[in-house]
């Protein structure tokens, strides 16, 4: 849909939708505890909606990722992509803090139905009228043909990218980010209690950290990203983010809970609780230091006619990545493995994805490196190329 309509026309359509869906879903379940119901069949039906509608919302999101990352190449020159995404990347992990504590505040107060029915309400409203001042851009394959067939056109979109070398790649390097974020933040809540001993407050102070760490490592992929993706920073993102889940396993092994909570104020003032926020900080700017360029090169290597859908296959990837390394991590913790055991796990495993991504990506990299700067990398030419390998392709089913 986006390749073959302009990004503003189709962006708003999937907001409004699933902003509708859920303003509807969640008064639905206002109403319910509003009405005071307590019998179970009430309980199981809200249970039953409010899995629905994360199933919804995900279809929503869905649709909206090859929209925003597929037109911000039609706006911007490929040396201001890195600085694109990094916004992009902080923006998100800002969200998805500010929701979380917003939410867990407005479920504790009083008359919770009624603020919660009115946010979403409001959050509707502004994310079809953000939606709305999204600028024009044509449609770069018009005659393209829809499959009506989701698990076809799922299929075609990976397979089609499989044939493309340095896209596939790009896309499984970036799926990595997200397998580890996934992996640590899942883990944080289960530290914080079993290890540290602390409130809530506490889970959230690590997710601050993680979402500073985030915001900080994009902005300095940006800076050093400015004439070009700078893939030199590729390689050393996954060689901290290595080293730091190693050292969090050992960190995490050290930790014993005292008898009382711990507050965030305690956490500050303890050594082992320092090192701790310190290691999630440096994991997620490593995290931003890997994932920026990497994502941006994807971008830039896309054939116009194909991007949105390229996107949409790395959003796949990620998906299907995020999705195995929770299962992995619940299967191994059913197994009683311990959390500092998977953080040695993850830092071996980032270790040999260092080593991967050196090989693939050697040349970009040293090329980037040989004239690496802070705030003046170096463009390297096969990173600048708009794909030239990539001819734009006939019309297709997709």
């Amino acid at each position: 849909m986006s390749d073959t309509t302009p990004e503003a026309i189709v962006a708003p359509q999937p907001i409004w939708r699933g902003a509708i869906g859920w303003t509807a879903a969640v008064a639905a379940l206002s109403g319910f505890a509003g009405l005071g119901y307590e019998i179970v069949w009430t309980r199981a039906l809200a249970v039953s909606l409010g899995h629905e509608i994360a199933a919804i919302l995900g279809v929503i999101a869905a649709l909206f990722g090859p929209v925003k990352y597929g037109i911000l190449p039609d706006h911007l020159e490929k040396r201001e992509l890195p600085a694109a995404n990094a916004l992009v990347e902080g923006a998100t992990f800002f969200a998805i803090l500010a929701g979380t504590i917003a939410g867990g505040l407005a479920a504790a107060g009083e008359n919770a139905s009624l603020t919660l029915s009115a946010t979403v309400l409001v959050f509707a409203v502004l994310c079809w009228a953000t939606a709305k001042l999204i600028p024009g851009t044509g449609a770069a394959a018009p005659d393209i043909q829809i499959s009506v067939n989701p698990l076809y056109s799922t299929a075609a979109l990976v397979r089609r990218l499989r044939e493309q070398s340095r896209l596939w790649i790009g896309g499984l390097i970036s799926s990595w980010f997200w397998l580890v974020g996934i992996v640590a933040l899942s883990l944080l809540p289960t530290v914080i209690k079993q290890q540290v001993g602390g409130t809530p407050q506490v889970v959230t102070l690590g997710l601050l950290t993680f979402t500073v760490g985030i915001a900080l490592g994009s902005m300095i992929a940006a800076q050093a990203s400015r004439s070009g993706p700078n893939l030199t920073l590729v390689p050393v993102g996954a060689l901290i983010m290595g080293l730091i889940s190693l050292d969090l396993g050992w960190i995490v092994s050290s930790l014993q809970p005292g008898a009382e909570a711990v507050s965030p104020t305690d956490v500050l003032a303890s050594i082992g609780g320092l090192r701790l926020m310190a290691d999630l900080f440096a994991l997620a700017a490593a995290g931003g230091l890997f994932i920026v360029p990497a994502f941006a090169a994807v971008q830039a290597w896309a054939p116009v006619d194909r991007r949105a859908r390229v996107v949409a296959a790395v959003n796949v990837l990620n998906a299907a990545l995020m999705t195995a390394g929770s299962l992995g991590l619940s299967a191994v913790q059913a197994a009683g493995v311990t959390s500092p055991q998977v953080f040695f796990a993850l830092g071996a495993a980032n270790l040999l994805v260092l080593v991967a991504v050196v090989r693939v990506w050697g040349k970009e990299g040293l090329l980037d490196a040989a004239g690496f700067r802070l705030g003046f990398g170096r463009r390297s030419q096969n990173t600048g190329d708009a794909a030239a390998a990539d001819q734009p392709s006939t019309r297709r089913t997709s």
